[in-house]
């Protein structure tokens, strides 16, 4: 059964999670923030665009850390991926279309949920709040209904 699940193996799963876990948890005990992404991208926007939406002080007064956060989640990816990866060129069967309307979609469920899969599901669950605990839970019921509908889709 496990075999079936994770045809590559379960230990960098749980190796990567512990990671993730312990470094939110590392950054909230040391600094008091939450370490969710969504608000990475509206902050960083706040850089370029005067629009008041984006000069909101949620934004602004923390864009710098959120920067240095989301440069260290892109260079610990970059440094497993030279250090475990082999040096192989990573790619996806997806078409290019499939993954930009993904991403809006996910940016704008985002939005709506008032954090993204990270900051609920990681922060939001392991500080026991319900909100995000209702926000997971809807995340993953969508998940599982649209990973259904795309097999039953191409025929699967």
């Amino acid at each position: 059964m496990a075999s079936a699940l994770f045809p590559l193996g379960w230990i960098h799963y749980l190796s990567g999670g512990l990671l993730i876990g312990c470094g939110v948890a590392l950054l909230f005990l040391l600094t008091g923030r939450i370490g969710g992404m969504s608000t990475v991208f509206s902050s960083t926007w706040s850089f370029v665009s005067r629009a008041s939406y984006f000069q909101q002080e949620r934004f602004t007064g923390g864009r710098v850390w959120r920067l240095v956060y989301a440069a260290g989640l892109i260079g610990g990816a970059a440094l497993w991926w030279l250090s475990f990866g082999g040096g192989q060129r990573l790619s996806t069967g997806v078409p290019v279309w499939q993954l930009l309307v993904g991403g809006l979609l996910v940016g704008y469920g985002a939005r709506l949920s008032n954090g993204c899969t990270s900051g609920h599901g990681i922060c939001g669950l392991g500080s026991l709040q319900a909100p995000s605990l209702a926000a997971v839970l809807t995340f993953m019921a969508t998940a599982f209904a649209t990973a259904q509908a795309v097999l039953a889709w191409k025929g699967g």
